[in-house]
Order: structure tokens, then sequence, then C-alpha cells
């Protein structure tokens, strides 16, 4: 290939993004480098007047304020709820689902729904079913005090529950996939020489499903650490347990609305973006060692 044809390619090539890279420049990069000089800067309440330059001083201010300590604990504490239980219901999911059965694919499509259920859907449904007069709860003879939703101890659980339903539409379509993505004749291998559907399972298919549950794993990760619309609807700032639930993405939001800090704000936002770099990088080095990748 000539020296011309390779520049006219590649100039071709930077032509057909340049359009994406614009509106990438617009509504992403330009945004996120303006969150570090706005950490830098003190805004005033009110708008309008100039903000005061204030170095890290506010960074420290805020990483060490008793509000963005609980935020972060709750974060943390609803990623671990969150993962671990999206990755292996959906797993589970996939698995009675990709049995040759009649009706199947009813089910398929049953299990895959909560992919299209918008959260503010989600949010009323279980808020209806955790309402303490006319919920599901009631029927079960529990019924905390007090509710649920307002329950210091119960309210992030609860949160957590909703998140993993809605993700598992997500979750079972990536597990499905994976699991049609293994090679029947390996599997049938194994079972001609004597291993049992449990030894397949966890010598052969697991193994195999390794990419897709590291990428799962990840996408769980960015998806619980973004969690917002469940807080903002069925807890809000003026719930008795809001301290507990009030997870970093909402505090954000909490911050430049009640606070009239965005300066706080960008500060939290740039925390939450290093924590969720942070813990993807982790998994990246750690779970990617034993990530088995067929040839």
């Amino acid at each position: 290939m000539s020296r011309r044809r390779r520049v006219r390619e590649a100039a071709l090539g930077y032509l057909l993004v340049l359009p994406a890279l614009c509106v990438f420049a617009v509504f992403v990069f330009y945004p996120f480098a303006q969150n570090f000089r706005l950490a830098l800067f003190q805004a005033p309440p009110f708008p309008g007047l100039p903000s005061r330059y204030v170095g890290l001083h506010q960074v420290g201010q805020v990483l060490t304020s008793s509000s963005f300590l609980e935020s972060l604990v709750a974060t943390v504490l609803f990623v671990v709820m969150v993962v671990p239980a999206g990755l292996l219901i959906g797993l589970l999911l996939a698995v009675a689902a990709h049995r040759r059965l009649r009706g199947m694919a009813v089910y398929r499509v049953i299990f895959s729904s909560t992919v299209v259920t918008s959260v503010a859907v989600s949010a009323l449904v279980f808020g209806t079913l955790m309402d303490p007069v006319v919920g599901l709860l009631p029927w079960l003879g529990l019924n905390p005090s007090p509710p649920i939703l307002q329950n210091t101890t119960w309210a992030l659980p609860a949160i957590a529950v909703m998140a993993v339903w809605q993700f598992l539409g997500l979750s079972f379509i990536v597990m499905s996939a994976g699991l049609s993505s293994i090679p029947e004749e390996v599997l049938e291998a194994a079972r001609v020489d004597g291993a049992s559907e449990r030894t397949v399972f966890w010598r052969v298919t697991v193994p195999l499903l390794s990419p897709t549950i590291f990428f799962g794993t990840v996408v769980a990760t960015i998806y619980a650490f973004q969690t917002f619309g469940q807080v903002d609807i069925l807890i809000g700032p003026t719930n008795a347990a809001f301290e507990h639930v009030n997870l970093l993405v909402y505090n954000i939001l909490n911050t430049i609305e009640i606070a009239r800090t965005t300066g706080q704000a960008a500060v939290l936002s740039i925390v939450l973006f290093l924590l969720t770099l942070g813990v993807t990088l982790l998994q990246l080095r750690l779970v990617e060692r034993r990530v088995h990748y067929a040839q």
C-alpha cells in the first residue's frame, strides 16, 4: 500500500469520526475538564456574584465532611449488594432458560423484560409493593416499624433489591449470549467422560463463560455507582432514612440544589469518577487474570 493511499484512508477515517468527536468534546470532554476547574473555586450561594479561588482547601473540606463519608459508605455497601446478586441471579436465570424446552421463549422474554422498564415505573411498582398499607409486605406479615422505606436499617437493602431487579434484564441477556457462544460439543464431551451436570457447570461452563462474567461485573459495577432515580423517587432528602441511602450521585445533585455549592459538587463528581475508574481498573487487574479466553 502506497504512502499516499494510507494518508488518504487515515484522513477519511478521521473525517468520519469528526462529528462524534465534536459531540463528545462539547457534551463530555469540556464539562469533564470544567469539573477540575470548578473544584478549585468556591461559588457563592447567590447567582451573579464572582467565584473565589480556594485551591485544594475545598477538596479537603469535602473529603473530610461527615456527609461525604456517609455517602461513600452507603455507595460502597450498595455496590456490594447489587453487583454479586445481579450477576448470580442473571446467570442462574440464563442457565435455566438455556434449556431446549417448549415455551422457553416466553420465559426468555419475561426474564429480559426489565431491561426496557424505566426507573420511574420500577420505582412506582416497588414503592407500592413496600407500602405499609396497600403493599405486599403486610400480606406476608412483614410490617417493620418505621416502614421499610423510612427504616434506617432496611431502606438501603430495599433500594438494592429494586436495582438488582432492574439490572436482571441486562444481566440475563449478557449471560445468555455467553452461554450461546459455548460449543455444545465441549459440554457433550464432558458428559460422555462421566462428568455430572454440576461438574460440567463449574469445571467447563463457568471457565468458558468467564469473559462474559468479567464483562458483566464491570458493567454492573458502573451501573451500581451511577444509581440515582431509585433514591430520588422512593426516598428523597426529607426521608428519615435519607442519610443511610444518600448515594454519591444523589449527593452531587443534593449539593447543587440545596447547598448551592457547585464547587463542592464538582469535587464529589471527580471523586465518583475516580472511584468508578479505580474499581474498574482493579477488576481489570485482578479478575482478568482468571478469565479463560477460548482459542
